[in-house]
């Protein structure tokens, strides 16, 4: 399918409700008051109790708006980002020059930096698109991009991702009129179009060369074609959709992920905003405040007003009957409410971060600051690492699909004498056993008979080859004298 027609509606109506959940998430994810008062304020049906962010302040100056935003939301994609891709995985492929080649184009493409990225963006988002591009002013290999998911209109068959188009408001856009470049990737082709219209209308097309920013990508074109076009000269998508979470639970059935959010999470993420609000709010009364009679205050002049002058040590005679309440000076200082706060605060956030998929521990509230061993971290953090392994399934699927694209470009466009096949992507396993916690295993297997040499020294050094393995075993077993006895030893052949 192509490109879409004129006037268009736009974005497509069956991805409207798709993208009104990703405005929501995009809210909570930046932590912007603008966008969330925006998101809250503007509520098809306001609720009978407008939520903190769907009410106009909680402080009438002008100007002053006292509502506090816990960033929560941001720190639950970052971690899911960190358990992801704080370690590079490995990915590897059979063929030794082109394994030498990948390892420079992801070095130098900094894929570890972009994948962390979109795997943050993703746990907000829904999920996050993988593009292989190029830019020969730029780079002379393939390029690894992010796209997010509301800057996307996907093409599923069986669920599985058939086409792609991105699209992007261009620079110059204002309310009236919206300049949209659009970017339809199939297999062994990539579409441009420049679309001149308004916030929800396509508009007509007009040519690349309107825009500086869609000018350059007319050298890149088809020729022979219909100018429009770029041929990749490989059979593989250029494009991956790596789902945060599945199955989507308002859209059953649907291949496009769910957000770390869509537990959902929303009401527990403005419920922490108030309760941190209505603490900050304790501290703003309880600071100490003086009532003191009118009498006390010192008359700055006609319309400049009275003050107090709390440092004065001597007081005129003032005409107060001594049985007068205001006859003395009264301080005002209400309490503070920090242990209901905190424990209201704790308990919200635990639960919201378990209801993401993830351990307490993960975010600092379990452990008490206490040493732990490995072992006891896993267990703490099972739910943290269940997340993980579900996530890297379908991060690997993206990454292995994207490598090949660009082993295969890299040969196509740029030349490169590489193999181009599909890599085995291997994620770290996560927290290791301490030593002291694997040799207390070994020794209770030892004494239990139940363990050989050999795979002591398996378990202890995974990384070794054979040949080193061996040779630590001959000499464990010369050091400890369980080695057989030469049967010739120095009998004389002669």
């Amino acid at each position: 399918m192509p490109l879409p027609d004129h006037n268009a509606q736009w974005p497509p109506p069956e991805w409207a409700p798709y993208y009104d959940e990703m405005r929501l998430n995009d809210a909570w994810y930046t932590g912007s008051r603008e966008k969330l008062a925006a998101v809250y304020g503007n509520e098809a049906q306001p609720r009978r109790r407008r939520p903190l962010w769907g009410r106009k302040s909680l402080d009438h100056t002008p100007g002053r708006d006292t509502r506090l935003h816990v960033p929560l939301p941001g720190d639950i994609a970052s971690t899911s980002a960190d358990m992801l891709f704080a370690e590079m995985p490995s990915i590897t492929v059979t063929d030794t020059d082109t394994q030498a080649r990948l390892d420079t184009l992801l070095d130098e493409g900094r894929v570890q930096q972009t994948l962390l990225s979109g795997a943050e963006q993703a746990s907000a988002m829904s999920g996050a698109f993988l593009r292989t591009t190029w830019d020969r002013s730029l780079a002379q290999r393939p390029i690894l991009t992010i796209v997010q998911p509301d800057n996307a209109v996907p093409e599923y068959r069986w669920g599985l991702l058939a086409a792609v188009t991105f699209w992007r408001e261009l620079p110059g856009s204002d309310t009236a009129t919206v300049l949209r470049h659009l970017e339809r990737h199939e297999p062994g082709l990539i579409e441009h179009g420049l679309y001149q219209g308004t916030p929800t209308n396509l508009g007509r097309r007009i040519p690349l060369t309107e825009r500086p920013q869609t000018a350059a990508l007319v050298d890149s074109l088809d020729k022979d074609g219909d100018g429009t076009t770029v041929r990749t000269g490989i059979d593989l998508l250029t494009a991956s959709y790596v789902p945060n979470m599945l199955p989507n639970r308002l859209h059953r059935g649907s291949p496009v992920g769910r957000s770390d959010y869509a537990a959902p999470l929303y009401d527990q993420f403005a419920s922490i905003d108030e309760t941190w609000t209505s603490w900050m709010r304790d501290i703003r009364l309880a600071r100490g405040r003086l009532i003191v009679p009118q009498g006390f205050l010192r008359n700055e002049g006609p319309g400049r007003g009275a003050t107090f002058d709390e440092d004065r040590d001597i007081w005129a005679g003032l005409n107060i009957p001594p049985n007068e309440a205001s006859a003395g000076i009264t301080l005002s200082q209400f309490a503070i409410r920090v242990e209901e706060h905190a424990r209201t605060a704790e308990a919200l956030v635990r639960q919201a971060v378990q209801s993401a998929g993830y351990s307490a521990q993960s975010f600092g509230l379990d452990g008490g600051g206490q040493p732990i061993t490995a072992t006891e971290s896993n267990n703490r953090d099972a739910r943290t690492e269940a997340t993980t392994r579900k996530k890297q399934g379908y991060w690997r699927y993206g990454i292995a699909e994207q490598v090949e694209v660009m082993l295969s470009l890299d040969a196509t466009l740029f030349g490169q004498k590489v193999t181009p096949e599909r890599p085995v992507v291997e994620f770290d396993t996560g927290a290791t056993e301490s030593p002291q916690s694997v040799a207390t295993t070994l020794d209770l297997l030892t004494r239990a008979g139940a363990i050989s040499t050999a795979t002591k020294v398996k378990t202890l050094h995974p990384e070794w080859d054979d040949t080193a393995i061996k040779a630590e075993i001959a000499a464990i077993l010369a050091e400890t004298g369980a080695a057989a006895p030469d049967p010739v030893g120095s009998f004389p052949l002669n």
